[in-house]
């Protein structure tokens, strides 16, 4: 066992060692893409260039601000003002020399530039002109065309560099207008890295013995809680009693706001390495008197527990006579009522009698010696609101109905090893219209079609939940029916 996996194991509580798999596969995290990143990333509209010699630049600014007027967007600020023209992307060069003076302008060492006035539908083209003709060095040639370009900012460098190419020198500054912060990103996936594979390999187990034993598909879950140490627990700052439409304040791992000032900020360091200058100058006094000094108390670990365990059930207590068996026994739904119950039994409510149920819908109770030992144990933050930043590692990916579910439980962080185009609520790419047609169960294999949800991150639902998926090529694809909903 490598060092990191020694790490994030001896990090972990006693029940998840319990169970840990004697084989914990590789992988690799892969955030997923909100419905904004791929849909309106690419939008494009035509702004009007100038060229002017350097020294007339700022007049030729002015007279674009004072038409376009003080708004940013307006001034599309992800994209260069001033380009030399030995900068430009390929095709205009080529575009430009050939009109006006444009082979003067582009030959030798040019004190030329080219200039974004801005959106065509911002300014108007006589106005733009009779202020560019009150410039003394461009009013007898005056310049001015129109190029396509992106209205929105990039959202990596590599989108950026692409955009550079095709449209106009663009400027990546570090954000995502469209998703989460790539600071969050960054953090948040440093912390789940540590311990995912061992996650994603006990999940698979668990799905394993859900089908070995007729209880459901092979479709596993995994709630765990991560405390990290230096950083208040979200959970203990949520009033118990907030409900899901009520909006709790969102942690650093979620909140964008938040996030922005995080990735400018330098993080404080473990309380255990603050010393105040005053005691720095005791310590070097003491050194020089030969005392001796208790050294530094060990930094805080991060710690992670697992709260709940659950198997697909969608065929217990029924037989595999339908193609959906019982919705309310997916994996997900069950792993978060049993994490419901665990809050329940901490509150110490008086018990009720059981109720002599023919059917149970729900099959929460746990069916699996796994699903047992951890139902068992204690919550590990029972004053919390029900799953609220808790993380959720499953095989698939869920359902709409679960997908759902984990977004008003309030989870902060989910984790799916395969994606399912037809069904799945959390990936946001289109479907395409063969979607199952390696599945060898439709006869027709035209099934799917239309957009993903992107349920992982959509500001409109009061609460935005971070997502990856997790590749790998050491543990064995768990093969389910493409219109599965898992």
């Amino acid at each position: 066992m490598n060092d990191p996996l020694q790490e994030a194991v001896d990090s972990l509580d006693p029940v998840s060692r319990e169970l840990l798999p004697q084989h914990i596969g590789l992988g690799t995290l892969v955030p997923l893409k909100t419905i904004l990143e791929l849909r309106d990333n690419l939008c494009l509209g035509l702004a009007y260039v100038t060229r002017a010699p350097n020294k007339s630049t700022n007049d030729v600014v002015n007279v674009a601000r004072a038409l376009a007027g003080d708004d940013a967007a307006n001034n599309l600020p992800h994209l260069r003002r001033c380009v030399k023209p030995c900068d430009l992307p390929p095709h205009l060069k080529s575009q430009f020399m050939n009109e006006g003076n444009g082979r003067q302008v582009h030959l030798g060492k040019s004190n030329w530039l080219y200039i974004v006035l801005g959106p065509v539908d911002r300014m108007p083209y006589e106005e733009l002109v009779n202020g560019l003709s009150a410039i003394d060095d461009i009013r007898d040639d005056i310049f001015v065309t129109t190029v396509p370009v992106p209205l929105m900012a990039p959202t990596s460098q590599i989108q950026a560099n692409m955009w550079s190419q095709q449209f106009w020198q663009t400027v990546y500054r570090k954000n995502n207008p469209l998703g989460p912060h790539p600071s969050t990103i960054s953090r948040s996936e440093t912390n789940v890295s540590r311990d995912v594979r061992i996650w994603m390999t006990l999940a698979h187990e668990v799905a394993k013995k859900a089908e070995i034993s007729g209880l459901g598909e092979p479709i596993g879950a995994i709630i765990v809680k991560r405390t990290i140490p230096g950083r208040p627990d979200p959970v203990r700052a949520t009033p118990a009693n907030q409900g899901p439409n009520q909006g709790p304040a969102e942690s650093d791992s979620n909140n964008e706001g938040t996030a922005v000032d995080a990735g400018n900020a330098v993080e404080a360091p473990a309380a255990g390495d603050v010393t105040g200058d005053t005691n720095q100058l005791d310590v070097s006094n003491a050194e020089n008197q030969g005392d001796a000094q208790p050294g530094p108390e060990p930094e805080p670990r991060e710690t992670t527990q697992i709260v709940a365990l659950a198997a697909d059930a969608r065929w217990h207590q029924q037989e595999r006579t339908g193609h959906t068996g019982n919705p309310m026994a997916h994996a997900a739904l069950r792993a978060i009522s049993m994490v419901a119950q665990k809050l329940v039994r901490a509150e110490e409510r008086p018990k009720s009698e059981p109720r002599v149920m023919e059917f149970e819908a729900f099959q929460d109770k746990p069916l699996l010696d796994d699903e047992q030992i951890v139902f068992n144990a204690d919550h590990p933050c029972p004053d919390g609101y029900l799953c609220h930043e808790l993380e959720l590692y499953m095989t698939h990916e869920p359902c709409i109905m679960c997908a759902m579910a984990i977004l008003h439980s309030r989870m902060g962080r989910i984790v799916f090893r395969q994606r399912m185009p037809l069904t799945g609520g959390m990936c946001s790419e289109d479907r395409s219209h063969d979607a199952c047609a390696t599945s060898g169960t439709c006869q027709t294999g035209l099934c799917g079609g239309g957009q993903g949800l992107g349920l992982h991150w959509r500001k409109e639902l009061n609460w935005t939940l971070l997502g990856w998926e997790w590749e790998s090529d050491n543990i064995e694809t768990l093969v389910v029916d493409a219109h599965l909903h898992a």
